[in-house]
Order: C-alpha cells, then sequence, then structure tokens
C-alpha cells in the first residue's frame, strides 16, 4: 500500500509529503485548491504521460516519490522483475518510485534509487495502484485481467492450474513431434549421412591407444639405420674386446677380481665387493637388453609406409568429423549409431506421439469445457453482486455482464460430442476470452469497460465492481477522483460505507477525494488540501485533521453556518461510527 508521497515543483504545490493511512484516506477542500493534481502527481509516479505544463513556474524540475509497503504475495510477484532489473532489496517489505520532470522534457525514472526505463517503471507500478476516475492504471480496464478475477470470485485457480498443468504435457508432446516431423523431412538424407558416418569410422576400426602406439613406430622405422647403429656401439663397448680397448664387463671382471682378493684380506671390503657384484649383473641384463633390441632393429620401409597411412587415414577422419582424438571418433560412431536406430524407428514414435496428442486434446477439451460453464454459473453470481451494489449506489438501471467468447481453430481441444463437437483455440487458461461488459444507463447495450464515459459515473460502476470482486481482487491500493459527481448526501453515505468497508474488510487500502462531507466522514484519515498565496505564487497545502479539525472541514463541506454546520458535522460523525460498528462483514 501507498504509505508516503513526496511532491516537489509540481504544478502549484511546492513543497509536499504526505503520510496515508493504511485504511480509508479521504481528501477534500475547495475546487481548484489542488486536490486532482495530487493524484495527478501520483499518475506520473506510476508511469503516467509526463508534461513539462506540470514543472512549478520558475523551477528546473518536478520530483515525485511514492513509498509502497509490500505484503508478501504482491513482493513474490513483484520479485522475478525486480531480480530482473537489480533492483531487489533483501528483505525490503517496500518498493520506491521516484520520477523526476525536467522543464527542457527529459524525464528520470527511479525504482528503489536506481535510475530505469519507463516501461520498467510502469511494469513494478502496474500491480500496486487503481486510478478510478482517471482511466490510467486501472486494472479493471485490462482485459487480460478479467479471467483471472473471475476464476478467482468463483473459486476456480485450482482447477485452472489443473488444466494448466495438462496443457503444459501437451506441449511437451508437442514439442518432440515437431522435432521427428523436422527430422522426417530430411530423414532419407540424414539416414544415409549417418549410416556412412557410422560404416566410415567401423572401417577404420580404430583402437583408443592405437595412435600414440603408430608414431612410436613410426619414429623407429624413420630412423632405424641410425638406431643400430647407436645400438651396435653401445653393445661392442659393453662386451668387446679389441686391441685399443678392452670391454667395459671385461674390465669390471677385473675390477671384481681385485676386490674379491681385498676382501679374504679385510672383510670391511665385502660391502663393495657386493655393490660391484650387483652393477656387473645390471651392465650383463643392459647388454642382452640392447642386443636384443639391435636384433629386432630391422629398415622395413614398407612397413613406415603401413604407419604413416594408417595415422593419416585417422587424421582425415579426426578432421573431417571435428573430433580431437580416437576416442571422440569412437564417441562419434556410437551417437550417430543410436541417432540412427532412433530414425528408424521414428514413425513407431511418431505415432505414439500422435496418439498422445489426441489423449490430451480430448482431455484438455473436456476439463475447459467443465471449467467454461462453472465460469459462466460464476458470472451470473458476480453480475448479480455488481448490480445489486449499482442500486445500492443509486444506479439501478446500470447492468453488468461478462462477455465470452471462443475461437474455432483446425488444431484445437475437442469440446463437445457427436455433431456438436468443435476444436477451439485454447491456452493454460482453456479456452474462453473473457471480458467484462458495463451498460451505464437502461436501453443501452453492454460495452466494454474502457470505452464507459469516465467522470463520477464510471467512479461508481467500477467501486460497483471493486466491492463485488473485493476479497479476490489483489490490488492493495485504489484511489477514487469524481466518484461523489452527481449524487447527493444520501447516497454519499452509502458510497463512504462500501468505501470504508473495501479498506476495513477486504483489506484495501483506499483513498478519495471527496466533496461530500456525507461520505468524507467515512475516513480513518482525512486530508484538508488548500492553496494560498504568497509573495505572488499560489502554493498548495495540505493538513492532517484531528477529530476538532474535521468537525470543522465537514461543517464548511455542508455549506451552512454557526452551530447549525458544527451540529451537522457532529452528527455525520457519531452516525459513522454507529454505521461502522453495524456494517456486516459478510457485505463486503
Amino acid at each position: 500500500m501507498l504509505t508516503e508521497l513526496i511532491v516537489r515543483n509540481f504544478a502549484i504545490i511546492d513543497q509536499l509529503r504526505l503520510d496515508f493511512d493504511p485504511g480509508f484516506n479521504v481528501l477534500t477542500g475547495e475546487t481548484g485548491a489542488g486536490k486532482s493534481i495530487i493524484l495527478d502527481a501520483v499518475t506520473l509516479v506510476l508511469g503516467g504521460r509526463a508534461d513539462t505544463t506540470a514543472v512549478r513556474a520558475g523551477s528546473d524540475a518536478a520530483y515525485v516519490e511514492a513509498a509502497f509497503r509490500l505484503h508478501p504475495a504482491l513482493r513474490d510477484a513483484l520479485r522475478p522483475v525486480l531480480e530482473a532489473e537489480g533492483l531487489d532489496e533483501d528483505g525490503d517489505e517496500f518498493v520506491v518510485l521516484a520520477r523526476e520532470l525536467r522543464a527542457n522534457g527529459r524525464n528520470i525514472c527511479r525504482v528503489n534509487g536506481r535510475t530505469v526505463s519507463l516501461a520498467v517503471l510502469r511494469q513494478v507500478a502496474d500491480p500496486l495502484i487503481d486510478i478510478h476516475g482517471q482511466g490510467e492504471h486501472l486494472s479493471l480496464l485490462r482485459p487480460r485481467a478479467h479471467l483471472p478475477l473471475l476464476d478467482a470470485f468463483g473459486g476456480l485457480v485450482a482447477e485452472r492450474e489443473a488444466l494448466a498443468a495438462e496443457v503444459r504435457r501437451l506441449h511437451t508432446v508437442q514439442r518432440e513431434l515437431d522435432e521427428l516431423r523436422r527430422s522426417q523431412r530430411d530423414l532419407t538424407q540424414r539416414m544415409e549421412m549417418l549410416q556412412f558416418k557410422a560404416e566410415e569410422i567401423r572401417a577404420l576400426a580404430p583402437q583408443p591407444d592405437e595412435e600414440e602406439a603408430l608414431r612410436v613406430e613410426r619414429v623407429r622405422l624413420a630412423n632405424a639405420e641410425q638406431l643400430g647403429r647407436h645400438a651396435a656401439e653401445a653393445v661392442a663397448l659393453l662386451t668387446t674386446i679389441d686391441d685399443d680397448r678392452p670391454a667395459v664387463l671385461d674390465l669390471l671382471g677385473r675390477v671384481e677380481h681385485a676386490l674379491s682378493q681385498l676382501a679374504k684380506l679385510d672383510d670391511t671390503r665385502e660391502a663393495s665387493l657386493e655393490a660391484l657384484q650387483g652393477l656387473s649383473f645390471q651392465l650383463n641384463e643392459l647388454a642382452g637388453d640392447v642386443q636384443d633390441y639391435l636384433d629386432a632393429l630391422e629398415f622395413d620401409p614398407r612397413r613406415l609406409n603401413s604407419v604413416e597411412a594408417r595415422l593419416e587415414a585417422i587424421n582425415s577422419l579426426k578432421r573431417k568429423y571435428n573430433e580431437a582424438d580416437i576416442v571422440g571418433l569412437l564417441a562419434a560412431q556410437a551417437r550417430a549409431e543410436a541417432e540412427l536406430k532412433t530414425l528408424e524407428n521414428s514413425e513407431v514414435r511418431t505415432a505414439e506421439l500422435e496418439e498422445q496428442r489426441e489423449r490430451f486434446l480430448r482431455l484438455i477439451g473436456r476439463l475447459a469445457a467443465e471449467l467454461s460453464a462453472k465460469r459462466r454459473a460464476a458470472a451470473e453470481r458476480l453480475s448479480a453482486a455488481a448490480e445489486l451494489h449499482l442500486g445500492d449506489l443509486k444506479m439501478e438501471g446500470a447492468r453488468f455482464a461478462v462477455e465470452f467468447l471462443t475461437q474455432p481453430a483446425a488444431d484445437g481441444c475437442y469440446v463437445g460430442s457427436g455433431e456438436d463437437q468443435q476444436r477451439l483455440a485454447f491456452d493454460q487458461t482453456g479456452i474462453d476470452r473473457v471480458e467484462f461488459l458495463i451498460s451505464a444507463n437502461p436501453g443501452e447495450p453492454p460495452k466494454p469497460m474502457a470505452k464507459v464515459a469516465s467522470g463520477g459515473e464510471t467512479a461508481r460502476l467500477m467501486l460497483a465492481l471493486k466491492t463485488a470482486l473485493a476479497q479476490v481482487d489483489e490490488t492493495p491500493t485504489l484511489i477514487f477522483d469524481e466518484i461523489d459527481q452527481g449524487i447527493g448526501g444520501r447516497v454519499g453515505d452509502i458510497v463512504g460505507r462500501k468505501l470504508w468497508g473495501l479498506a476495513a474488510e477486504a483489506d484495501h487500502q483506499v483513498i478519495v477525494v471527496t466533496h461530500l462531507p456525507q461520505l468524507a466522514g467515512y475516513g480513518d484519515a482525512h486530508f484538508h488540501v488548500s492553496k494560498a498565496v504568497a509573495g505572488g505564487r499560489t502554493t498548495t497545502h495540505v493538513d492532517t485533521l484531528d477529530t476538532t479539525g474535521r468537525v470543522r472541514e465537514l461543517a464548511a463541506m455542508l455549506g451552512t453556518q454557526g452551530e447549525t454546520a458544527v451540529s451537522g458535522a457532529e452528527s455525520i460523525l457519531r452516525h459513522v461510527e454507529q454505521a461502522k460498528v453495524a456494517l456486516p462483514v459478510e457485505e463486503y
């Protein structure tokens, strides 16, 4: 709800701060004092049309700021847009909207102190307030809001959610079916490509560790002559004795003999002898290993060509299928074979999905038809309730109706049976397109509410409907302007009682601009708007009235003088207190 409004340099308002009551707030004052200007400021901060003529003469810019306390459901509803724009405040129950309108035509919008686009400001503000009598920011003028309100009024939300769940399941089936059909359009070409790919990799039959082994073999084959030379040299140095150079092993044999003699005379040298013997054994092993390697070496040009051809074949397939290694090639083969199997079975799967879709279309048609019938019954109850309240407001000739429209569709859900069966367009809400219609005067056909003339009559129409929908309408703050146009004190008392009931019994905050003392008497908070001239400038002032101030203001609104006026004002307040105590909860 709206907790605080700050206005600076807006029209004839210099500086203004209002702290609103969570219940029923009334604004009164002489015509032209600035009451409607305050509502214009609220409209501006909600994202309404900006007009530079609203900037106070002599000022560079007008500024309006509005703070709203959010109840948990509304906070949850706004969280996605606030998070998407980086405007969320963890655990904060308030949202603050601000708009600065500069004389040069530029305007700056802010949410929670951060600059945003006008579209984002409107998106955040949209669920916060309904302004009745202005046209803008009125949820009941937006047909898309009518169906949720009707379902809430009729207690049909759970049934609509059950229908929506089946529609989502249908969409899952339809997406898979569409994908299969897109595949089938190119089925032959796709299957040929997959089959060729799988067979090409399968024919090559690469092994996971083969590539590295081939690279090692290629290096050995390409360098066989040089490798043989080095290996022969190593064997010769270890084992061959010539006139110029004794073999390493022969030298070690001599050393071993010397250490053996040494150890016989000095047993502390046995460790040295053992170390040498171990070394001799290792060198013998090494000589045998290098000799085996040398014996196995051969220069085989045909094998080298075969290895290089194999590596090139592997690399060619890797490049062709954009894979990094043989493991990737084998995975690509497996994927191709799996998809090929799926496509080979696609006709069977398509038939299964088509059967599932038909079952869903019939189930959705049945649920949607049942929901539609309950909606029509709820619409009759809503119409009766709205017209009852219209009668209370002395608009006995006004009529309220709910228009239902359906749209035939070749791929729609099945509604009805036999010769009466139809295929109708649907979405997650069902088959109905709903719009509220109103006829303000006898003999006139009902029209969409957006086309009903603005003014006090419209405000009373909206009040009647808001009262009928009070328990299900989640818009927290309702503002009514010109609602008392063309009505007298007796009807004003009824209007005041209904407005107070919206606040007290239906948990709405209500703000009303009025000239009727009988209506103003129901206010939980009363603000008096006046203007004064100082230094050649006109300025609007707002005072919050206490009980004494309210008596004076109501007396002035009665248009009489002296004790009679005061007595009349006090009588209004006594009557209101008695009416509030007696007001039945179920009326709202």
